[in-house]
């Protein structure tokens, strides 16, 4: 049916201002006011101008953001949750189990009433075609042949009974003035076209049925089963109304759906039921594995019965068990080799300072000795010497690292101060290798909280090893800092590193070519201190290197001591090597 149309209310459009009718000489401008804040303006059609189109935009995107964070969270939880996949895939195949189960019992139900009607349908006409054989079968074509098609068609409508089970039409094949008589102000076009033209056509004693709509003068159509035959020259139909058998299709489509719903949901139930008992000691035996790792070795899982649930909480607590004893034996192991590097070291220094004073005597005695292979030794002496109170230096910090011992002396310092008295130290050293330091410092100050000592020890052992391994090429500083960060950078234009050796550059004692002699007189401790160094501040040692293109390591510290540290505000990879590929990871502070 079509839906009446509406008018469409315009405002006119919104004219320019005005001149006024002049009175008195003065012409008179009417105001514009303008449009306050939080109104809402209208435009033309009374549709919502831009305030309030600006607020339906707001309340959408509000909208949308409600509704992905929804999806994001129920996404999450699907794919944190084993039990809640296996319950959705329940609730979702059951559902389509039971919604083909219903479909399929509607139908085969619907099928059988229909029959039955057909059937009863069928019973009706043949009485009713029997009955009008009987009264109007030698008519005539008489003026009173009218009032006997009426008064037939009225007998056959009696026998219905008072509840109306049906509706009676007759019609006279030869008669060109009336298209017939029915029963209850049925309309004539409740029998279609198409069913006339087939009983038409069809031989004496045939029956053909529809189903189709029985429309009347007053009331609502409604659905019906139209069943029709002929004798003679006399079409007879009846039309049964289906209101009955649609609300019993009705009513068992809804138990049925009734029914259906409260199945799916018992058997997500009955899923949730099963699943949880075994995925709750799956996530006790994860929960168990957490905690296990986190570093407590004394976790266990509650054995239960005889099944596999019961031997993988067996297993899991057989893992634990041999887990914590083989962590003890490391530990216990790893201590003894602490103590004893740490005794070793402390030893070593009562002998040592003894020959330290036999070596300074030799040594200022020198130049007495009438052989020159004598003094000769003698510096020789003093210089290995001072290369093992180093080693001893660096083998008691590295076991004060290991056993936990090692502590911060925070204060607040500007790295730029640092860089100058380190680069200060190794100037001589710079001179004699041939290369040149080159600074990059910053106009402002950048300062941090750290430990004095331990940061100038980093930045000499860095540049000690840049100065080194530069091959005579100049040594470029730089210095940075951002709001949480500062950081420092030692470039030297060396030999760089060869592939593979990227993992190894703060290993204990490693050097990039076994072959070479310490000419500096370094103990192999250095960048592994300096890492430990870095770590002990919250900071990052990272080192870049390239075969011919030299290396570079950078220092990146946090302003705050004991904050964490989110980035660096210098690159790793210097700046003008395009497409260098690092042979050596960026190694963070925790690594």
């Amino acid at each position: 049916m079509p839906m009446p149309q509406h008018a469409q209310d315009a405002s006119p459009p919104p004219g320019r201002r005005g001149r006024g009718v002049p009175v008195s000489g003065v012409t008179r401008r009417r105001a514009v006011r303008p449009l306050r804040r939080g109104r809402t303006a209208t435009g033309p059609a009374g549709r919502p101008g831009r305030a309030g189109a600006g607020r339906s935009r707001r309340a959408l995107a509000r909208a949308r953001r409600a509704l992905r964070r929804v999806f994001r969270s129920g996404y999450s939880r699907w794919r944190r949750s084993l039990q809640i996949r296996v319950v959705t895939w329940t609730l979702v195949l059951s559902a389509v189990v039971v919604a083909i189960l219903g479909i399929f019992i509607t139908q085969r139900m619907s099928n059988a009433l229909m029959d039955g009607k057909a059937k009863t349908a069928q019973a009706q006409l043949d009485d009713g075609l029997a009955q009008v054989q009987r009264d109007l079968g030698n008519r005539g074509s008489t003026t009173d042949d009218t009032d006997r098609l009426k008064r037939a068609v009225d007998g056959l409508k009696a026998r219905s009974g008072p509840s109306g089970l049906y509706e009676v039409y007759i019609r006279d094949t030869r008669e060109q003035t009336y298209d017939g008589f029915a029963t209850n102000e049925l309309l004539s076009e409740s029998v279609p076209q198409r069913m006339r033209e087939e009983l038409r056509h069809a031989p004496t004693g045939a029956r053909v049925y529809t189903y189709g709509w029985l429309t009347y003068n007053k009331g609502a159509p409604v659905q019906g089963l139209i069943m029709g035959g002929k004798t003679g020259q006399l079409e007879l139909y009846y039309l049964f109304p289906l209101t009955q058998e649609q609300h019993t299709l009705t009513l068992v489509s809804r138990s049925l759906v009734g029914v259906g719903v409260v199945l799916v949901l018992l058997l997500a139930a009955i899923a949730s039921l099963v699943t949880r008992q075994v995925v709750t000691p799956v996530r006790l035996a994860a929960q168990g594995a957490q905690r296990l790792a986190a570093g407590r070795l004394e976790e266990r899982m509650r054995v239960r019965g005889e099944d596999d649930l019961a031997r993988l909480a067996r297993s899991f607590n057989d893992m634990a068990a041999n887990l914590q004893e083989k962590i003890g034996e490391l530990e216990d192991l790893s201590q003894v080799q602490r103590q004893f590097v740490s005794d070793v070291s402390h030893e070593l220094r009562t002998p040592l300072t003894t020959i330290r004073i036999a070596a300074d005597m030799l040594y200022e005695s020198r130049d007495t000795f009438d052989d020159p292979a004598v003094g000769r030794s003698a510096e020789l002496l003093q210089s290995q010497l001072e290369r093992f109170e180093s080693l001893l230096a660096d083998l008691l910090e590295i076991s004060r690292h290991d056993a936990g011992a090692a502590t911060l002396d925070a204060e607040s310092l500007d790295m730029r101060d640092l860089v100058l008295r380190c680069v200060g130290d190794i100037q001589g050293l710079a001179e004699r290798k041939g290369s040149k330091v080159v600074l990059q410092l910053p106009g402002e100050p950048c300062m941090a909280e750290v430990d004095r000592r331990r940061v100038e020890r980093i930045l000499r052992n860095l540049l000690v090893n840049a100065v080194e391994h530069g091959e005579g090429e100049d040594i470029v500083v730089s210095v940075a800092a951002d709001r949480d960060a500062v950081a420092v950078a030692v470039r030297d234009h060396g030999v760089g590193l060869k592939p593979g050796e990227g993992q190894m550059v703060f290993d204990r004692f490693w050097r990039a070519d076994p072959a070479r002699a310490r000419t500096t007189g370094g103990t192999g401790l250095g960048l592994s201190i300096s890492r430990e160094d870095a770590q002990l501040h919250g900071g990052w040692l990272q080192a870049w290197g390239e075969p011919g293109a030299g290396s570079q390591f950078r220092l990146s510290l946090p302003r705050v001591a004991g904050t964490e540290l989110r980035g660096s505000p210098l690159p790793l990879v210097p700046p003008g090597v395009g497409g260098a590929r690092p042979l050596f990871a960026e190694l963070e502070a925790g690594e």
